[in-house]
């Protein structure tokens, strides 16, 4: 087992403090993986889950058959969010794994990443009847849990899909065709407006905007490695 420094403990306490965790989830990882958290971010994530247990706080409940939290690399650079899971979600009690998914799946790899190398998640954790868009009071039962994924993952740049996910993060900012494309941020974190995959299905020829959007958030996490590089 490695030894853990006094100091790694007291960061790995204030870490969990500072994310609002009022008891510690053991057991404590063997290596705190430098100054990424890395671990420490699976076990929060992990954490988080047992906080939202058998979810009852909004009216989704009632019809959901499984809560999709979200999944993906709890040390990712890049998250992606959309709006709420669909029939499969709810299903399988993943995100994005319809039609939909595959579409967002394929744009992962264009970038040259994984679905593993990402973090994937909605706006809410349980699919709306008829997929239905959620409405404000269910996104406000969720908005902690997700804001609470944000901060534990801390990425360096957040693709909302679609109009639901970037309200919910930005504010009324304008509608998806308005500010996608654009550059935003929250806690220090850029967030990229695109469409939803869904709506490309129905809108194939909007795909060429969203890998503009894509190649936008490539630059983005390159320039970050870059000024990584130079500042060691």
């Amino acid at each position: 087992m490695k030894d853990i420094k006094i100091n790694e403990i007291i960061d790995y306490l204030r870490y969990m403090d500072a994310l609002g965790f009022s008891d510690l989830p053991l057991p404590v990882p063997e290596t705190l993986c430098n100054d990424e958290f890395c671990l420490i971010r699976e076990v929060a994530l992990k954490h988080l889950i047992e906080e939202i247990g058998d979810c009852k706080r909004c009216r989704l409940a009632k019809e959901r058959t499984t809560i999709v939290f979200g999944e993906g690399n709890a040390d990712a650079s890049l998250m992606f969010i959309g709006e709420a899971p669909g029939a499969d979600e709810d299903k399988q009690g993943r995100p994005f794994v319809g039609k939909a998914g595959q579409l967002l799946t394929n744009l992962i790899v264009k970038m040259g990443l994984r679905r593993e190398d990402v973090y994937i998640a909605n706006t809410v954790k349980c699919r709306p009847p008829e997929n239905r868009k959620p409405s404000p009071d269910e996104i406000t039962a969720c908005n902690p849990f997700l804001r609470k994924q944000i901060e534990i993952i801390k990425p360096r740049v957040i693709m909302t899909l679609g109009d639901v996910a970037t309200r919910t993060l930005l504010g009324e900012v304008g509608s998806i065709t308005r500010v996608r494309g654009k550059v935003f941020e929250l806690d220090d974190i850029a967030v990229v407006p695109t469409f939803h995959p869904s709506y490309l299905l129905r809108n194939a020829s909007k795909k060429w905007d969203t890998w503009r959007d894509a190649q936008l958030v490539l630059k983005i996490l390159e320039d970050e490695k870059k000024k990584h590089r130079d500042s060691n």
